[in-house]
């Protein structure tokens, strides 16, 4: 009996505790609230040609095959074999593939436009895209471009009788809620690198992230509150800087094999930008803005091609380029008088380089799976959790 009494007051004893415990660890433990993930309606891309989903190719000459190949199995206007960054950015987040807003046939702007367009820079150019490529649809452009749009979509939402056609424009009160992507600021080197010193060209970026900065102001003031800011690749390993480059000078080249002194700029715009988001989220009281490292996703293709299943980095899939021969993807060309055709590679999955200036689907696919969930990004948040301020 006395035992059975000893073991009823360790039992109550041991049920005091466990109660006292669970009662300290309520009080002591605040509430975590798990906020829910984004839900974007739409998404409002600005950019060159990184991004662009068939604006240029509407604009201008059409973007033939065999670009578009993979995926899509015929071209659509993307400089590439297949998907872009800004394509598995709408996949991750729930929306369909976004319609360029200067395509006029098909287009379905309902969860969305694209105003990047090849070969777009921040700052606009004094040069024509009949030269070296430069679109006349620079930041500034793309920012009037949108507030086009949206003053005119809603105008035309009210107007139409068909509901067929009322689906393919925007909801107004979205655009608040609305993801808006940048990926610019490429072609503003490869303008400077080609028309200026390299210390004339440092000097410049203070301006040009200032544009930057102007483009987010106005789409704040639009309502505009989440922002997924890309900053600029590593230029440098870009492989038509080895077309006609002969042999390099010591030091020219970095381990990698790529320019290094055109690296070191990209990195020095991407030191302006992040500073430029960084002052924009102490002005911009109500923004989300993500800086996201695109040049660290790109340059590890560079640097630890194997490791992550690629082939030789700077070898372009599709085209002949053949110490000084060089025929572009797609065309053809003669060579000791024989006739050559830029084709594709056996294994573009395998490949970084899809044409010696833009990136294989394999690539893009990379770099979104790097930036996407949250490794490479300031703050340190996946994308569907954006829109929430850090």
């Amino acid at each position: 009996m006395k035992n059975d009494l000893e073991k009823l007051k360790l039992m109550a004893s041991s049920a005091l505790f466990s109660w006292l415990l669970l009662c300290l660890l309520l009080t002591a433990t605040p509430a975590v609230s798990v906020q829910p993930t984004c839900t974007f309606p739409a998404i409002y891309n600005f950019g060159d040609s990184n991004s662009d989903t068939g604006g240029i190719s509407a604009a201008f000459e059409p973007i033939r095959a065999p670009y578009g190949q993979g995926y899509f199995h015929r071209p659509t206007g993307r400089d590439s074999d297949g998907r872009l960054t800004i394509d598995f950015i709408a996949e991750r987040v729930g929306l369909p593939y976004l319609s360029a807003y200067l395509n006029s046939l098909g287009a379905n702007f309902r969860h969305g436009a694209n105003f990047a367009t090849g070969g777009s820079t921040i700052r606009r150019q004094n040069e024509t895209i009949f030269q070296y490529g430069i679109s006349p649809f620079s930041l500034d452009m793309q920012i009037s471009q949108f507030d086009q749009f949206k003053e005119r979509s809603a105008q035309l939402v009210t107007q139409m009788k068909s509901t067929f056609e009322r689906e393919k424009l925007p909801r107004q009160e979205e655009f608040a809620k609305a993801l808006y992507t940048f990926d610019i600021g490429q072609n503003d080197l490869s303008v400077g690198f080609r028309t200026m010193s390299y210390d004339q060209l440092k000097a410049t970026i203070p301006d040009i992230v200032t544009h930057f900065a102007s483009a987010v102001r106005n789409i704040y003031q639009q309502g505009g509150r989440t922002f997924w800011v890309h900053n600029t690749g590593p230029i440098g390993c870009l492989p038509v800087n080895m077309f006609y480059m002969g042999t390099p000078a010591p030091g020219y080249l970095d381990k990698s094999g790529c320019v290094k002194a055109q690296n070191e700029m990209a990195m020095e715009f991407n030191r302006k930008l992040k500073e430029t988001v960084i002052n924009l989220r102490k002005e911009l009281t109500k923004a989300a803005i993500t800086y996201v490292d695109v040049y660290t996703a790109k340059y590890e293709m560079m640097s630890n091609p194997k490791k992550l299943g690629f082939a030789d980095p700077l070898k372009v899939c599709c085209g002949y380029h053949e110490k000084y021969d060089h025929i572009w993807c797609g065309n053809k060309g003669k060579v000791n008088n024989t006739e050559i055709y830029g084709g594709v590679c056996p294994n573009p999955a395998m490949a970084v380089s899809w044409d010696g200036v833009h990136y294989t689907e394999a690539a893009n696919k990379h770099v979104a799976d790097r930036t996407l969930n949250g490794l490479l990004t300031d703050p340190s948040v996946p994308i569907t959790r954006a829109c929430y301020r850090q």
